[in-house]
């Protein structure tokens, strides 16, 4: 299916930051526009705002004054609905309310041809229940940007039950025409990226309110050691705890209270005490003038080992044999079929969901410490241990005093299940597992979408598959077995992918 041609016209109903983006696209990409708002002169400060953001980028010369005057030219504000009669795609960027966007569809639908294919932005909103009321539901399609629409590149094609297979496509092509990205995604709560994104801060916060880990311990380890751009107490603060908590809810609710989704205790105390983060000047961080900023937890300098035996197989953490060969330690191969660095007594190895101390008994290692997941185990900036109580503070020693002599920071929290970045990404790639068995989307797209719409540096399919499918399954199936919780099973897809021997990407 093609995309719409340059010279068809777009609509655009709300002139919000969301909706004026939208326009500034379209216009952008050489369509004429038409931007609508109910509110009296909400379009033209719509189209003066988008020319204020832009005249910041002629500023740094990555725009010229000829291009921004022409596409502000192309957005033309109207003030009535029936002058977005013309257009052959109308995107509506209101309110969150079913109501409203039955009662502005079902007069679009009265207005325009039947050929206009009809577009909602919602986040959040079934597109079946928006189209209900329609006399053609087939060709109203969601049409989910993120904010700023200008700049990030993802978009959500989302089909409700009756969405005309061809429109979805159109629009799809169109938006791929408009320098985006589009995957084509189901109508189920949370459409993707809202929903597979959950255990993101979820994970966090279970950690943070068994005291596993500070704030900015967890942030920093998911950064620095898993890749991503802004830690989830971070980002929940610039969201607003208020908004994040209620998109949870939201989605916890429309699951029929799947416990996958459970709302965080803590991050609701926040909510009520109005500790909603940026914008209200405090949240998990303290933005007011003159605060402290916390630092993570890092710990003091261990001895610099020699030697290192390196025993088995240590699959996605094999890249840190060629960093200790490259710090200049000694390292002697042994074959095995379990995956352990000995540095003295010491015995590290990567988290597989267990307690330390629980696998300490398990493998009978007197003195285990295990370290978390890396994005780059031969580049990571920092890494993350715990011991076993069982094991000596020398065992611990010796355990940080490598990890420091491989050029790295190094934070040591409580022996909790998984620990930081390991649990975080087997929950989001059992959730992204999940969403596509349910036909929401395929294993590409849910990649494509995360990190295109949440900056994930890599897609938790293509994380899954790195890491190897049975050490996901194995880390899963621990932590429900140590917290006795439903939220931890296992995506049926994911076993099937294991005994198949083949990932999501092959």
């Amino acid at each position: 299916m093609s995309a719409l041609s340059t010279d068809t016209t777009i609509g655009v109903i709300g002139a919000g930051t969301m909706g004026a983006g939208i326009a500034q696209v379209a216009a952008t990409a050489g369509h004429p526009v038409r931007l609508f708002d109910a509110v009296e002169g909400a379009a033209e400060k719509g189209i003066e705002r988008t020319r204020a953001g832009m005249e910041r980028l002629i500023e740094r010369g990555k725009m010229t004054r000829e291009q921004v005057d022409a596409i502000v030219a192309r957005i033309q504000p109207v003030t009535t609905t029936a002058e977005l009669a013309p257009a052959g795609l109308v995107v509506e960027a209101i309110v969150e309310d079913l109501a409203v966007k039955q009662e502005v569809f079902g007069e679009l639908e009265k207005l325009c041809g039947d050929d206009v294919i009809l577009a909602t932005n919602t986040s959040s909103i079934s597109v079946t229940a928006i189209g209900a009321g329609l006399e053609r539901p087939e060709r109203l399609v969601g049409m989910h940007f993120f904010n700023p629409a200008p700049i990030l590149k993802l978009v959500e094609v989302v089909s409700g039950i009756a969405t005309e297979r061809a429109v979805a496509e159109t629009v799809h092509a169109t938006a791929a025409a408009w320098g985006k990205h589009p995957v084509h995604a189901r109508s189920t709560p949370g459409f993707i990226v809202n929903r597979v994104a959950r255990p993101f801060y979820a994970e966090a916060l279970r950690v943070l309110e068994e005291g596993g880990a500070d704030v900015a311990t967890i942030d920093t380890a998911l950064k620095e050691s898993g890749g991503f751009r802004m830690g989830p107490f971070e980002l929940m603060d610039l969201i607003g705890q208020d908004v994040n908590f209620a998109v949870t809810q939201s989605v916890f609710n429309a699951y029929y209270q799947d416990p996958r989704f459970l709302p965080s205790l803590l991050q609701r105390e926040y909510v009520e005490g109005g500790l909603l983060g940026r914008k209200s000047g405090r949240g998990f961080y303290d933005y007011r003038d003159g605060a402290d900023t916390p630092t993570p937890a890092t710990a003091e300098p261990g001895p610099h080992p020699e030697s290192v035996v390196v025993e088995g197989d240590l699959g996605v953490a094999e890249p840190l044999v060629a960093a200790i060969e490259a710090a200049g330690i000694a390292v002697e191969r042994q074959d095995g079929e379990d995956a352990y660095l000995h540095v003295g007594d010491t015995v590290l190895a990567l988290t597989d969901g267990r307690l330390a101390t629980e696998r300490a008994v398990e493998e009978n290692i007197a003195e285990l410490v295990v370290f978390d997941l890396a994005l780059d185990f031969a580049e990571a900036k920092r890494a993350v241990l715990a011991a076993a109580d069982q094991s000596s503070p020398e065992a611990l020693a010796r355990a940080v005093g490598l990890f420091q002599a491989l050029g790295r920071e190094v934070s040591v929290i409580d022996d909790v299940p998984g620990l930081i970045v390991m649990r975080t990404v087997c929950m989001l790639a059992n959730e992204a597992a999940d969403a596509v068995n349910q036909g929401v989307c395929d294993a590409a797209g849910c990649d494509t979408a995360m990190r295109g719409g949440v900056n994930y540096p890599r897609g938790p399919l293509a994380w899954a598959d790195a890491i190897g499918l049975p050490h996901v399954c194995q880390t899963l199936d621990s932590l429900g077995v140590v917290y006795g919780l439903d939220r931890y099973r296992v995506s049926s897809l994911l076993w099937r992918k294991v005994y198949a021997g083949v990932g999501f990407h092959e």
